[in-house]
């Protein structure tokens, strides 16, 4: 009798035990699944055929993934890509004065202002591997993307009196390209268990397998249909509003 109950004891003591580490959470739970959609944004250095046209850049964009419950990820990325430094050997060449302000058509000096703009937009897909001990959704994020990349040389003139880059007569100066993309990336991801703090940091390359778009560059008098392979070293990181599934618990007390 005695050993009967001990063994009765013994049962409903571990019983208890894991029915309030459940309870309240000490356990480490399976992974959450469900959309995740981020905003994330990249400082770049250039590199291959885009560090001879462009300087430093930054991207920035949205992102719209979902999250399954072992831990891959999978959905859509977009970046808009900006920039100042303007690199492109022999750009403006046919106006030698350009520094000091170009003629406009009331017959006074005027300036015109130029920026790198471009857009990614892929399929993106990743695994996190988690290696911590409490939160089954955090951990070291592999990743890929692939798409379709596009920039070009933006030429603005605030007053609108350079005719020679209005219009389409614009597009001669442009240097508009465009085509695939692949991006690989490494970082750390975190979800907390609140909900209210989710983030990712790490480290991307971007390499762009371009041809220039444009028949004729006005300024250098050649062909503007090069091809290219651009490449961005990239620091990224991006904010979470995860939107996870809850699954509905029961509890029976006997």
């Amino acid at each position: 009798m005695k050993y009967f109950l001990s063994v009765v004891l013994l049962f409903s003591f571990s019983g208890y035990s894991y029915a309030q580490d459940d309870l309240f959470g000490t356990e480490k739970k399976p992974a959450k699944h469900g959309l995740v959609v981020g905003v994330n944004g990249n400082f770049d250095a250039p590199a291959g055929d885009m560090a001879k046209r462009f300087g430093l850049s930054y991207r920035i964009g949205p992102s719209f993934q979902y999250k399954t419950q072992s831990n891959w990820l999978f959905g859509l990325k977009a970046d808009f890509i900006f920039g100042n430094k303007i690199n492109e050997p022999g750009f403006l060449s046919n106006f030698p004065y350009r520094n000091a302000g170009m003629i406009g058509t009331d017959g006074y000096r005027t300036s015109a202002n130029t920026y790198e703009r471009g857009y990614m937009i892929g399929i993106q897909g990743g695994k996190i591997f988690n290696i911590s001990k409490k939160n089954s959704d955090n951990g070291i994020l592999l990743s890929g993307t692939a798409g379709f990349l596009q920039h070009k040389i933006l030429i603005t003139n605030s007053d609108g009196k350079l005719l020679q880059f209005s219009g389409d007569y614009r597009k001669g100066y442009d240097r508009l390209a465009n085509g695939a993309f692949i991006e690989p990336y490494i970082g750390y991801i975190y979800f907390s268990k609140n909900g209210l703090v989710n983030f990712h940091i790490g480290l991307d390359a971007v390499m762009g397998f371009t041809q220039g778009r444009r028949d004729y560059w006005f300024d250098v008098r050649q062909s503007g249909n090069d091809k290219r392979l651009d490449i961005l070293f990239g620091l990224r990181g991006g904010w979470y509003i995860p939107a996870f599934k809850r699954k509905s618990e029961e509890f029976f007390f006997e």
